[in-house]
């Protein structure tokens, strides 16, 4: 079968197309012919070479979820999942492939109405909102800033919080258009990439949820209120200066606080139920998949130049 490989970390040029062996299952796995494949920011920072400390290594096929109908089922997997349209986490690899291999325990069956381009769009990147925003404690009619806000993560981010009941739902994005689609979405505030650029803007606010990260972190720390809340989900933009914690000590009578989130620490029933109603909602109009462009496999690279050029509003979906 065809697959795409990082032959070479750095520039979108060191991913090749390959031939790899057709997938068997393993016990507990599923092989699902893949219909879509979501292109994330993860997979972006892997392929620089930016996470060498987290074991990557040159020849991985990158990509974690897919979403396509089960081929194939392995030891103790119940049959009727054969043939069953689905949404797959496949690991921190191995997504970008004509046969995906993934455990039954991270399969969840498409709902009628719901695309497999539009899977790959919201199954990873709403939970991700959705908990991230819980895990910053985020409730009705507190002030937030998405940071980052033009990805899939971030629009669904405006999304919730909007639902959500919030008092404002301020964005950073790099261009007026971006910034009126993502009014369209409910944001009510539009700031430039440092923060600045709306004046009728909340000065600060209660929850700051970061998929960037980078080296304007530490400024927006100073953004949050007394007892506000920043939670960092992602590092699309780098990671943040080493010392960056000193600006919390700085405003220690403040009570602000800072935290991590990865979608790894929430029980798997859980975070399935959640992704299950959110496509769901889905199909009845309440969130929305937004698709940059679908490409074919074969031009994954294009894919990451686009994301490395900041030139994606939303998720690129490749297509075997």
């Amino acid at each position: 079968m065809r697959a795409v490989a990082i032959q070479r970390f750095g520039d979108p040029s060191g991913m090749t197309v390959i031939e790899a062996p057709v997938p068997a299952p393993g016990p507990g796995q599923v092989v699902i012919e893949t219909e879509a494949i979501g292109v994330g920011g993860v997979d972006a920072v892997i392929r620089r070479g930016t996470l060498g400390g987290f074991g990557f290594t040159e020849g991985l096929i990158p990509g974690s979820e897919v979403a396509g109908t089960v081929r194939a089922v392995g030891a103790g997997v119940d049959e009727s999942w054969t043939g069953r349209r689905v949404w797959a986490f496949t690991g921190m690899g191995g997504g970008y492939v004509e046969q995906a291999v993934a455990r039954v325990g991270d399969v969840v069956e498409l709902p009628a109405g719901l695309s497999p381009v539009e899977a790959v769009t919201l199954g990873s990147a709403a939970p991700v909102a959705h908990f991230g925003l819980a895990h910053a404690r985020f409730a009705a009619g507190e002030s937030v800033l998405v940071r980052g806000a033009a990805g899939s993560i971030g629009i669904a981010a405006v999304e919730l919080a909007v639902r959500g009941g919030a008092s404002a739902v301020a964005v950073t994005t790099s261009s007026p258009d971006r910034g009126s689609r993502l009014c369209d979405l409910g944001a009510t505030h539009v700031l430039d990439r440092s923060g600045g650029g709306d004046p009728t803007a909340p000065p600060s606010f209660d929850v700051i949820f970061d998929i960037a990260g980078g080296a304007e972190l530490p400024a927006f720390l100073d953004r949050l209120t007394p007892n506000g809340r920043f939670v960092l989900v992602g590092v699309v933009a780098g990671l943040p200066p080493a010392d960056f914690g000193m600006r919390l000590l700085g405003a220690f009578q403040q009570s602000r606080s800072f935290a991590t989130f990865s979608l790894d620490t929430v029980p798997v029933p859980t975070r399935d139920a959640v992704r299950a109603a959110q496509f769901a909602a889905a199909t009845r109009g309440e969130l929305h998949a937004v698709v940059h462009e679908v490409l074919p496999l074969g031009r994954a690279a294009d894919a990451h130049r686009a994301m490395d050029e900041d030139a994606v509003f939303g998720r690129i979906v490749l297509t075997p």
